[in-house]
């Protein structure tokens, strides 16, 4: 069964056409990466899903329904949850205040607890520092606490736009091992990078968008192997 499902999306601002038509699946319980470069539209595409933004042509489905127009709240309520780029944490909240924000949309105490539970096994420098305030947090541990937010959700699917921007390599591999573990607990995950080679590395499956179209599709391991992906992402042309 197919998580999401973006038919010919079209996004404009103004008269610029940021989103050209693309179409992309992506399947249940799957990893699937979003690469290009800065201005590729890879946010784009990440915010229309949330309902952020309007579409101006093409669809987005859900599970098979189609949520083109839904507000975002209720694609929240729904189980997409984003991690957004930038982290966008609330620094002045303590790492616990952080995660009780990400769920509002449940209301089952039990199921909020379990959630608390699961995030800090995932990530157990937020159980140590559950009482600090976010904005002392390094910028690794501030991003472990916006994907953390986004899963207190419970959601269906996991938007993930640049979890590794600006982060240590040891903390990269941290984030992207977790990433893995919370595939293989059933979470649908669609992540935008420009860390082509470790994002190419966990994705079943991948797309590349340049100037609003995809330009090139395949596995990951299929992109790895692809001397012109190879060449424009992973030979210092990234």
């Amino acid at each position: 069964m197919d998580a999401l499902v973006l038919k010919d999306l079209k996004v404009s601002y103004y008269l610029i056409e940021a989103l050209k038509g693309i179409n992309i699946t992506v399947p249940e319980g799957k990893v699937v990466a979003l690469l290009g470069s800065n201005g590729a539209g890879k946010t784009t595409t990440l915010k229309k899903i949330s309902g952020v933004i309007p579409a101006s042509g093409g669809s987005v489905e859900f599970y098979g329904e189609d949520i083109t127009k839904w507000s975002a709240n209720k694609i929240a309520r729904a189980g997409i949850a984003q991690s957004p780029e930038g982290r966008l944490i609330f620094p002045d909240l303590t790492v616990e205040e952080n995660l009780r924000v990400g769920a509002y949309t449940l209301k089952d105490k039990a199921q909020i607890q379990a959630n608390f539970d699961r995030v800090y096994r995932y990530f157990p420098v937020l159980l140590e520092r559950k009482t600090q305030v976010a904005s002392t947090l390094s910028g690794g541990e501030q991003q472990m606490l916006a994907i953390a937010r986004a899963l207190m959700a419970s959601p269906k699917v996991l938007l993930l736009d640049e979890p590794s921007l600006g982060l240590a390599p040891l903390i990269v591999a941290e984030i992207f091992r977790i990433i893995q573990e919370i595939q293989k607990e059933g979470t649908t995950v669609l992540i935008v990078e420009q860390n082509a080679l470790q994002t190419l590395k966990i994705a079943d499956y991948a797309y590349v968008l340049e100037v609003g179209k995809i330009s090139m599709e395949g596995t990951g391991k299929e992109l790895l192997s692809n001397p012109l992906l190879v060449e424009a992402y992973l030979g210092g042309g990234e």
